[in-house]
């Protein structure tokens, strides 16, 4: 499954992805509301863990008011250190599936979550499939295909084209790039994606007539469509 933590305590965020990933789950992250809601309305998942006291101004119950109100049935899993029974009944109404305390044990989180991953409706289902133009990925067999033609890459690589193309025709920082394919939270100071961009053009892009990738000067880079005009 394709996950969403919005948790602002590192160590407990943290401890959750790790559990995940050794799981065999997909799981994105965001530390405060604001993240976290761009990320929520933004993305397709199956199930967002969502902490209930969040800082800057937008709390998990923001968020999950937000979602519903915009139609958005993603199955959500509230948790928070507010135990009483008032608070539980205040996020239900908010609309959550669920809702665990703090603390928690791993194993009973990842049942509720994958219980409510089993739940969720077709609608909800991440995306299979990503297509830019003449380029598709496979997310499940992660196949890289453009024209029609099998693109062999390797796995960060993959990565690296999967996040410029759900964000394609966006510009992409590098500090995105690190945070998202290379899970760096800082900046190594190393031309790491210099090297894995110079190897995805000379395979996505150099066999054809117009390029996907392109550089943004001072600011990243951006996949484009080469059915586009003027592209």
């Amino acid at each position: 499954m394709r996950l969403l933590i919005v948790e602002d305590d590192p160590t407990v965020r943290n401890f959750i992805l790790k559990g995940l990933r050794e799981s065999g789950h997909v799981a994105d992250e965001a530390a405060n509301g604001k993240d976290g809601l761009f990320l929520a309305v933004s993305e397709a998942y199956d199930v967002i863990i969502l902490d209930r006291m969040l800082p800057g101004g937008i709390d998990g119950l923001n968020i999950l008011e937000t979602l519903r109100a915009q139609d958005n049935h993603t199955p959500v899993l509230v948790l928070s250190a507010l135990a009483d029974v008032d608070e539980r009944v205040a996020g239900l109404k908010a609309g959550s599936d669920d809702y665990v305390t703090k603390p928690f044990a791993f194993s009973e989180l990842l049942a509720r979550v994958e219980a409510l991953g089993r739940r969720s409706s077709p609608e909800n289902a991440p995306r299979t499939n990503i297509e830019v133009g003449t380029l598709s990925l496979d997310l499940l067999a992660r196949e890289v295909r453009r024209d029609g033609k099998r693109i062999l890459v390797q796995p960060r690589e993959f990565r690296l084209l999967e996040f410029l193309a759900r964000h394609a025709g966006q510009v992409v920082t590098r500090t995105m790039l690190l945070e998202k394919v290379w899970d760096y939270h800082f900046d190594p100071q190393t031309n790491v994606i210099d090297v894995h961009v110079s190897r995805l053009r000379q395979k996505v892009d150099k066999p054809f007539e117009r390029p996907l990738i392109h550089t943004v000067r001072n600011a990243g880079y951006i996949l484009r469509s080469d059915l586009d005009e003027g592209s």
